[in-house]
C-alpha cells in the first residue's frame, strides 16, 4: 500500500519482540518514534484509527473531547480483526480493509516514525508528514506521557 502510494519507505523485518525498547533497537528508532495504531470504536460499525507514540497513551478525556462524544472504547482484539483485516499488534491504517478516519497525535509530525506493516515483526519507517497527508490524518492532541507503573505489593 504505501508503495502503491508513492510513499518513500524502509521495510524492517525484526522478528516478534517483547518491550517497546527492543522494537525502536531493531528498528533503528527511538522508543518515541514507534508509532502505535490503535483502533477506538466511537458506535456500532463506526471505529476510528488513533495513531499513538511509543512513549504516549491515549487520554480518553481528550480524544473524547476532540470527537465531541461521551462513550468510545476499545474493541476487543476478534472485533477489530474484523474491522481491519489485521491482528492486534500488527494494526496499520494502511491497506486496513476499511478507510476509518485516523486521529494522530499532536506529537507525530515532523519526524520519521516507525509504523506496524500488517505482520507481526515487520515495519515500516518514513517521514510522518507523508503518511498523515497520505491517510488524510486529523492531528490533535489526543494523549498524554505514559505514566510508569508501580507493583503495589
Amino acid at each position: 500500500m504505501l508503495r502503491a502510494l508513492g510513499l518513500s519507505h524502509a521495510v524492517v523485518r525484526h522478528g516478534r519482540v517483547t518491550s517497546l525498547e527492543e522494537a525502536a533497537a531493531l528498528r533503528g528508532v527511538r522508543p518515541a518514534d514507534i508509532i502505535k495504531t490503535l483502533v477506538v470504536r466511537r458506535a456500532e460499525d463506526d471505529y476510528l484509527f488513533v495513531l499513538v507514540p511509543g512513549d504516549r497513551e491515549i487520554s480518553w478525556p481528550k480524544l473524547r473531547a476532540h470527537l465531541g462524544v461521551n462513550r468510545l472504547s476499545m474493541p476487543s482484539a476478534q472485533v477489530a480483526l474484523g474491522v481491519t483485516g489485521y491482528e492486534r499488534g500488527t494494526i496499520t491504517p494502511f491497506g486496513s480493509t476499511h478507510a476509518w478516519p485516523v486521529i494522530a497525535d499532536a506529537s507525530v509530525p515532523g519526524r520519521t516514525i516507525s509504523l506496524g506493516a500488517g505482520a507481526h515483526g515487520v515495519s515500516a519507517t518514513l517521514f510522518a508528514d507523508d503518511a498523515l497527508a497520505a491517510l488524510r490524518a486529523v492531528v490533535a492532541d489526543v494523549t498524554d506521557p505514559v505514566t510508569p507503573r508501580t507493583d503495589r505489593g
